[in-house]
């Protein structure tokens, strides 16, 4: 079970449920992906499109040439921008609760 997979059953099994964000719902925003390795370099990038067309992006780069795996490499971006994601959609989130209060 990953980090994220505990701390969301643990928000579950507190009975912690007002309005917030969720792995799934992070997942959900996600509609397309797109990698590039720079020739010559250990350097990946990964382009995660959003529902709204908007696109975030994430890096990985191996000090190694000899420990350079792509598969590895393309993981370790779509996690860097994954994490961006969650700022994003806070913001969002947060904004549409205050915009109910006024």
């Amino acid at each position: 079970m990953s980090n994220e997979q505990q701390i969301e059953q643990e928000i579950k099994d507190k009975g912690l449920n007002a309005p917030r964000l969720t792995p799934a719902l992070i997942d959900e925003v996600i509609v397309g992906e797109d990698y590039h390795v720079f020739e010559g370099t250990t350097l990946t990038v990964c382009a995660l499109k959003l529902r709204n067309g908007f696109i975030v992006t994430g890096e990985s780069s191996s000090v190694s040439r000899e420990n350079f795996d792509s598969d590895i490499g393309k993981k370790v971006a779509r996690q860097h921008a994954r994490e961006k994601i969650w700022a994003l959609e806070g913001y969002l989130l947060k904004q549409k609760l205050w915009d109910a209060q006024q």
